[in-house]
């Protein structure tokens, strides 16, 4: 019995002297040398060694783990799920700004939605599927071949309603609303899928197979694919001669990625078998799930949660949202923005890993109010960015200056998304521990893609500029608008511009942030980060 709690406490983490890292796992097949379970690693030589030996590392125990296949089948399907977000929330908007104002781009942002939505459906995709095919993919199989066939069609249309932007942005974002809509459909069902495709000692896996794989995949469409389209970049990097297109275009990279959905679904259909469900799976209806849910909300300090969660990206929003396309207005090149993303892919990772380690403790939220305060300074460091822009065109040093605002505020961005999910992951409740997450992180998304809008509609409807035309050429016309400002320069005129809306309602945002953050936000937050977490639990009585 003795000898049985050393064991545990080992395996916890539970020693008396120093820290030790310790690798949890089991026998493995292809490294014979390895005998248990769980390794204890020196703690000297742990804590000293380089971070290439330690992910060097880690990549190696994933390779000899017994879930290496599964674990690759994850990241292809988060991968999948990247591509369209990429896509949605990256690179579309920005090909649309260039010929559009800012309340039609606000208008295609209805198509990111979706994702932040999906609570609402989840319990159908827990509830109702084919036993016989697989719990899971009998969502993740039709959903992936209706995608794929969406995307073969746009392989051959997107670029003509894309090149005119203002007479199909309707059908543009619908186009765009269904993949998104789908794309979060599929994550509901991966997520699921993820609990019980893995064995339960890496189970921690998951979310590093979400984060690679949706990361990469929204790389490749917002920064790869920019860059790639970009005829400037093309012209430099990749062209011997000039040309007047990019090397990719979008039809053809969304024609690719049919095929790659095509690939992976028929790989599942014919060689994935999913076990069939439980009768504890298969007792949690879509009632149940829905009754969970609502009991959830009514715990008693869960509204005051919820109400962090939908206001505390208010300041952000402009920042996130417009800073880089009032950016691209005043000169900045797409391949020089893909370039500042490119940069600041790899802070995000980095800053992810180490950001779950600053949230523990009895003050697990001070990283996020900490990063809170930083991006409300970002999104004036943005708008500072925007305003001195230089006349005759972006100078490395400048260059500098928006890669250190975009980078830093990613940075804090990733910070609280990662403290955010390690708060939810601790005060969940184990028994319905799915729907819990499930709640608070849609509920977190949400807040941050609610105003987004409104936010872009308020611009355009402070932004005040006429276009002046030479005398005797006609009188003078509004020219707020990214459309009326073209068409005023066509047509010899001159934009001047009285008061731009960007400014207002980004200062508006970050006052307002900022008050609500020192009247509520703060506070409520270190209250609630202090309570036990049994407030927090729903009692398997109250869940039945």
């Amino acid at each position: 019995m003795e000898r049985r709690r050393a064991k545990e406490g080992v395996v916890s983490g539970e020693s008396s002297g120093t820290d030790v890292g310790i690798t949890i796992g089991t026998p493995r097949e292809r490294s014979p040398t390895r005998k248990y379970a769980f390794q204890i690693e020196d703690p000297e030589t742990y804590a000293n060694a380089p971070v290439t030996r330690r992910l060097a590392r880690k990549w190696q125990d994933i390779y000899s783990n017994k879930d290496f296949g599964n674990i690759v089948l994850l990241i292809a399907l988060y991968w999948l799920q990247g591509i369209p977000l990429g896509l949605a929330h990256g690179s579309i908007p920005f090909l649309l700004k260039e010929k559009l104002s800012f309340a039609q781009v606000g208008l295609f942002s209805l198509a990111g939605y979706p994702y932040s939505l999906k609570l609402f459906w989840s319990p159908f995709v827990d509830s109702v599927y084919n036993s016989k095919f697989g719990r899971r993919k009998s969502w993740i199989a039709p959903i992936q071949l209706i995608t794929a066939l969406i995307f073969w069609w746009m392989g051959s249309h997107i670029d003509s309603l894309v090149r005119e932007p203002a007479e199909h942005i309707h059908e543009i974002t619908y186009l765009f609303l269904a993949i998104v809509f789908l794309s979060a459909t599929q994550d509901i069902a991966v997520d699921g899928w993820a609990l019980t495709l893995l064995s339960e000692e890496n189970l921690p896996l998951a979310s590093t197979c979400q984060t690679v794989g949706i990361n990469c995949g929204f790389f490749l469409s917002f920064t790869v694919f920019l860059a790639l389209n970009s005829v400037e970049f093309s012209n430099k990097y990749i062209f011997s001669e000039p040309r007047d297109a990019g090397f990719l275009q979008l039809g053809p990279y969304m024609a690719f990625w049919a095929l790659a959905y095509v690939v992976v679904t028929l790989y599942l259909i014919v060689f994935k078998n999913e076990g069939r469900p439980t009768e504890d799976e298969s007792s949690f209806g879509i009632t149940k799930t829905y009754r969970t849910i609502w009991k959830i909300c009514k715990l008693p300090h869960m509204q005051q949660f919820i109400a962090v969660l939908l206001v505390a990206k208010l300041g952000f929003i402009p920042n996130d949202s417009t800073t880089q396309l009032k950016l691209i207005e005043r000169g900045l090149h797409r391949e020089e923005m893909a370039l500042a993303v490119l940069i600041d892919f790899p802070v995000q990772l980095i800053f992810g890993y180490y950001a779950a380690t600053w949230s523990q403790g009895e003050n697990k939220m001070k990283p996020w109010r900490v990063a809170f305060i930083l991006r409300l300074m970002c999104s004036v460091l943005g708008m500072a960015t925007v305003y001195y822009f230089p006349q005759n065109g972006l100078t490395p040093g400048y260059f500098y200056v928006v890669l250190l605002s975009k980078v830093a505020s990613s940075m804090a961005s990733t910070v609280q998304f990662v403290c955010i999910s390690a708060f939810v992951a601790q005060i969940a409740d184990p028994v319905i521990g799915g729907t819990y997450m499930t709640l608070l992180n849609t509920l977190s998304n949400f807040g941050g893609t609610w105003p987004v809008f409104f936010v872009m509609r308020a611009i355009d409807y402070f932004t005040s500029a006429t276009c002046i035309f030479p005398a005797g050429m006609g009188e003078s016309i509004p020219c707020s608008t990214q459309e009326s400002r073209t068409h005023c320069l066509k047509e010899g005129g001159m934009c001047d511009l009285h008061w731009d809306g960007y400014y207002i309602v980004s200062s508006a945002c970050v006052l307002l942030s900022m008050f609500l953050f020192f009247a509520y936000i703060h506070p409520t937050v270190l209250h609630l980060e202090r309570l036990p977490t049994q407030v927090w639990r729903v009692s398997k009585e109250s869940s039945r």
